[in-house]
């Protein structure tokens, strides 16, 4: 009984009814004006469905009155921007009056049923009603008083249901509207991706530099050492720092572009901080660097960034070669160090992973893996 009774205390039930007598609001005024054409409002329905910002009003109150408080009730809130558009109005506005009359007539016709029900089943004679005005009184009208009270029930919650999938279906997201939501949920991931990147190849190239410059500096025990390795990790921890803020600058700020990133332009800092953390690294550029495109670049510059943070954290401090080349509009990276046991294999971990992806998103390939007694990092990104 109480799960029977439950969408009686909704209050949704009773927004829905409500939503639903709205139209009837103008039928009542018209049958004022002329009550023996019922059927014009719904024919003026049709030239006011046409109009653009109707879908947009109707689809507010279909949020507000059919589904409150939904962060996601599948209702379009823009105007209408084709003909379709326009027909499904029309459409909606049709059924929407259509089942309104529905309600409102179960509304009024079934309560009173039932109270003339209840006054024959009381020894009196019915006068309301024509198809009970002759019949006799008698108790056993009691057992059917009950009846119009259950179509009642089933009448508002029925066809606050019904109303609700009607609006889902006609006045829901066009198809152009979802492939436009779905383009900016992908552009939302994109984004979200990046950024989990930028922190990750950033935060942990910090990490990693800060780990190996301590770890030297105990070991070694000379005072010049630790000097050289804690200036180490002060420039790289600052850097860390500036990228934390400008990514976190973006995520408060919608709006704010993701400027200030660093370019291959500044490829000597990292060069610089792997040499300090102990690696010996050979370097060697070779083309107009200059001419990388930005996001190219800047793409180029976190590989470079991950590929160093990857030999310091797995291999130590051993023989690196870099190699950064710019011809026939490709931009090539490539870091080499000799292949230890530490190393993991290939495609494990979400920096070798990242690598790859930032590759795939310029149209470009990336190869991580072993390679002739080597740990090879090799990206090829092209420049248009």
């Amino acid at each position: 009984m109480g799960r029977l009774l439950r969408p009686l205390l909704r209050g949704t039930t009773y927004t829905r009814l409500l939503h639903l007598w709205v139209p009837m609001l103008v039928v009542s005024v018209w049958m004022f004006i002329d009550p023996s054409r019922p059927w014009v409002p719904a024919l003026l329905l049709v030239p006011v469905g046409l109009i653009p910002a109707v879908r947009m009003g109707e689809g507010v109150q279909a949020r507000l009155l059919l589904l409150p408080g939904d962060p996601d009730p599948g209702f379009s809130v823009t105007a209408s921007a084709t003909w379709q558009d326009r027909l499904r109005t029309v459409l909606w506005l049709e059924a929407r009056m259509a089942l309104g009359a529905v309600a409102l007539f179960a509304c009024v016709w079934l309560p009173g049923l039932a109270y003339e029900l209840t006054v024959l089943a009381s020894g009196h004679a019915s006068h309301g009603i024509p198809l009970l005005d002759q019949a006799s009184p008698h108790r056993w009208f009691a057992l059917l008083i009950a009846l119009p009270l259950l179509a009642l029930y089933a009448a508002v919650v029925g066809l606050g249901e019904l109303v609700t999938v009607v609006a889902r279906g006609l006045l829901g997201p066009s198809a152009a509207e979802r492939l436009a939501a779905l383009e900016e949920r992908t552009e939302r991931l994109l984004e979200r991706n990046r950024i989990a990147r930028e922190l990750h190849d950033s935060i942990g190239h910090a990490l990693t530099v800060a780990v190996v410059q301590a770890g030297a500096a105990r070991a070694a025990g000379d005072p010049d050492f630790t000097d050289r390795a804690l200036a180490a990790i002060e420039e790289t921890g600052r850097s860390a720092l500036a990228d934390l803020e400008r990514v976190l600058g973006v995520l408060r700020e919608s709006g704010r572009p993701a400027s200030g990133r660093p370019t291959l332009a500044e490829a000597d800092r990292l060069l610089e901080s792997a040499r300090a953390s102990g690696a010996k690294v050979d370097a060697e550029v070779t083309g107009p660097l200059e001419s990388v495109p930005a996001p190219v670049s800047r793409e180029g510059y976190r590989i470079l960034q991950e590929a160093l943070t990857n030999v310091l954290r797995h291999a130590g401090a051993v023989p690196v070669r870099v190699r950064v080349g710019v011809a026939d509009d490709l931009l090539c990276l490539e870091v080499r160090n000799p292949l230890t046991a530490r190393i993991p294999g290939p495609g494990r971990g979400s920096g070798l992973r990242g690598i790859r992806e930032r590759a795939a998103l310029l149209g470009g390939r990336a190869s991580t893996g072993p390679d002739e007694g080597d740990w090879q990092v090799r990206a090829e990104l092209p420049l248009r």
